[in-house]
């Protein structure tokens, strides 16, 4: 499988979008997987990373020219038009047909999109903004919104798989195994961090750097982070040698300082979706237009303390940050909401989803009756059923017309290369469903039963935007059923015990 990344860093960017792509591009890498960074623009230091990990880099070289199109809002980012890009990133991919292209650029739209189609299969957009119709296959928008499920109505293709919210957040391996360790955060405030991203061109750190200097009552130790292409690196590296605060510079151990931190203070962006996944209270400031609506939604349903009004920086962080230090109690709420937000098992999902092992979903339909009756009746499949027994073939086909014409189930099938591999039921009360999963017998791969699980979630959400919680019934001694739903998101919820009485 062949998997290119179009995404580019500057001062303007920013690196989030690259880190992300790498992100991704790290989980999806095994052997046989070939991939390839095309990039305008691209520091030294993150092209030889690239390298260094075993990636393909090819530098786009475009001419630079003002676009006469009406483009995206951010069309001056590309620093050239759409055209010329989208015909030096098919040059630099032009040594054969490359299986997915994913596309992490606020200045590329569905221009650009359709111009790439002829040398890739698929794409992969991932989004923040909503801003411009895209013609993609798959769609990502990790961020939390209240209206994140209309956001992008009539913006995608009609046959474009949207992965909607932090369900779906690409955060690294790290964060998950730091969050089995991490606990809520109930406790006085000993440890603060200080992250404003790895280029904060606006030197955010610098001028918090001067507030928490100033701070009389300061009891806390200070963790500050910065990447290597912040443009005051040196001015902050001092300060925080005078101050006595822990500097760390392009770290690879921000999971580490975010699960030691008992607060935060911090931007938008990625970071909020990885300070959730640990539940860490954050005073957040919006540094970026697009970051405005993520942080306003998240601060209004009790995820984030995001101070409003009209002074300056300085002053807002001098006044509300003492707030929230002294205040436990919120502290530990926005700890609590977080987690629940974030389960660290977004990247999982989605490189799932990326697999060239593929699982589709269908609805059941007629002449599907007689291959579940056979799949039903199986000995490995009755085991764990409900009712164990051979269903008679009269009874299974008023059942299955039944279920066909409901209004409160639907009946899935999940098929990879046109071969079907398990069944899906979700029975409908309220705003919750039931679900109930098995694989075809000789289909049992490892992992595809989370791949037919995730697809089904897919569908469902798609499909039923009513629903709001999925729960799931499993047998005694079923460790299998019990191991994918644990590994999916799911848990536990109650235990159910039976006793048999003798006459």
């Amino acid at each position: 499988m062949r998997i290119a990344f179009r995404t580019d860093v500057s001062v303007q960017i920013g690196s989030g979008h690259f880190q992300r792509c790498l992100t991704l591009a790290n989980a999806l890498f095994k052997p046989g997987i070939a991939i390839r960074f095309c990039c305008r623009h691209l520091p030294p230091q993150l092209h030889a990373k690239l390298q260094q990990r075993g990636y393909q880099v090819r530098i786009i070289d475009a001419p630079s020219e003002a676009s006469t199109e009406q483009g995206p809002p951010h069309a001056e980012w590309l620093g050239t038009s759409q055209l010329a890009d989208a015909t030096s990133c098919k040059e630099a991919l032009s040594d054969g047909e490359w299986d997915l292209l994913v596309v992490d650029h606020y200045a590329l739209d569905e221009r650009w999109e359709r111009e790439m189609r002829s040398c890739v299969k698929k794409i992969f957009v991932i989004d923040d903004l909503a801003d411009r119709v895209h013609d993609c296959d798959w769609l990502l928008d990790q961020n939390y919104y209240r209206d994140a499920e209309s956001r992008y109505v009539n913006k995608v293709p009609a046959h474009c798989c949207c992965l909607i919210g932090p369900r779906y957040a690409l955060l690294r391996k790290e964060f998950m195994a730091a969050r089995n360790q991490a606990a809520l955060r109930a406790g006085p405030v000993n440890r603060v961090l200080l992250f404003f991203g790895g280029v904060d061109k606006d030197n955010l750190t610098g001028r918090a750097l001067h507030v928490l200097a100033a701070m009389r009552s300061r009891s806390f130790r200070v963790d500050v982070v910065i990447g290597n292409m912040h443009p005051f690196i040196d001015e902050i590296r001092e300060c925080c040698c005078r101050q006595g605060f822990d500097c760390h510079i392009q770290t690879d151990r921000m999971a580490v300082l975010m699960a030691q931190a008992d607060m935060a203070i911090g931007a938008g962006g990625t970071a909020v979706l990885e300070r959730w996944c640990l539940g860490l209270p954050t005073i957040a400031f919006a540094t970026a237009e697009n970051q405005m609506r993520q942080v306003g939604d998240a601060a209004r349903e009790g995820l984030l303390y995001a101070p409003d009004g009209h002074e300056t920086f300085e002053e807002t962080l001098e006044k509300h940050l003492p707030a929230l230090v002294d205040n436990m109690p919120l502290r530990e709420h926005m700890s609590f909401q977080a987690m629940a937000v974030v389960d660290g098992l977004g990247l999982s999902r989605v490189a799932a989803l990326l697999d060239d092992d593929v699982v589709q979903i269908r609805p059941a339909c007629l002449s599907d009756s007689r291959e579940i009756f056979e799949w039903r009746n199986h000995p490995d499949i009755r085991r764990f059923c409900g009712d164990p027994g051979v269903i008679p073939w009269e009874m299974h086909e008023q059942w299955f017309k039944g279920i066909l014409s409901s209004t409160t189930s639907v009946l899935l099938i999940g098929y990879r290369e046109m071969a079907p591999v398990g069944v899906v039921r979700y029975d409908f009360i309220d705003s919750d469903a039931r679900v109930s999963i098995y694989l075809v017998p000789g289909q049992e791969k490892k992992g595809l039963g989370r791949k037919l699980l995730l697809r089904a979630e897919i569908w469902l959400k798609n499909h039923r935007g009513d629903i709001r919680k999925i729960r799931a019934r499993i047998m005694a001694g079923n460790g299998r059923s019990r191991a994918l739903f644990e590994g999916s998101g799911y848990h536990e919820e109650s235990a159910s015990f039976l006793k048999e009485l003798q006459p």
